[in-house]
């Protein structure tokens, strides 16, 4: 299967350091390999609904949730490119993962079949030297991959908070530059033992 990078931009504002951290990583893949770009806040997404133990879930055929299901299904590489927001992903990217639940519950849709295996990857710019910080938007991408046995590439983190300021961080554009080259493993829970499938 040819491989299919669909980025999806989390942040509140365009052009933002985590864009820019994300471009540049994506700069470094083959030309073979598609690209697709969604930016979360240009799209009208209404607030998830969870219809789980009231009805099924319908798949949608138009407006910007069957754009970003469409895409999803397409993708062989996810990568969410979130800021750190309070220590997590931001609220437009949670919203998307929020609808992950819905398409798991759409009959004739396999979204948890279709989707393991694939690869889930990080990119985030935060205020912090230390990147521990990012351990919780770190844990939600792992845990989001290890439900749906994705394939968890890990998340290249970068210093920035004034526009532009990841570019300053040399050591962040120098693992840009493999990020996306490196093996990634199938993501696993933290209670989960080598070699074991859960």
């Amino acid at each position: 299967m040819t491989r299919r990078f669909l980025f999806v931009l989390g942040s509140a504002r365009s052009d933002g350091n985590t864009e820019l951290l994300a471009r540049e990583a994506a700069a470094q893949l083959p030309p073979d390999v598609e690209q697709h770009w969604i930016d979360l806040a240009a799209l009208d997404v209404p607030e998830f609904e969870d219809l789980r133990h009231d009805s099924d879930h319908l798949r949608p055929t138009e407006g910007p949730v069957a754009e970003l299901l469409d895409a999803t299904l397409a993708a062989t590489d996810i990568v969410i490119a979130s800021p750190l927001y309070w220590y997590t992903v931001s609220a437009s990217t949670k919203r998307y993962l929020d609808y992950w639940s819905g398409w798991l519950r759409t009959p004739g849709l396999d979204f948890h079949d279709t989707m393991t295996g694939r690869t889930l990857w990080g990119v985030t710019a935060l205020a912090h030297d230390e990147f521990e910080v990012a351990d919780p938007l770190v844990g939600t991408l792992n845990h989001s991959a290890a439900y749906m046995r994705m394939r968890f590439g890990g998340v290249l983190l970068g210093n920035g908070s004034k526009p532009g300021d990841v570019r300053k961080d040399t050591e962040a554009l120098a693992r840009a530059k493999t990020f996306f080259a490196q093996e990634a493993p199938l993501a696993r829970f933290p209670y989960e033992q080598e070699g074991e499938e859960g």
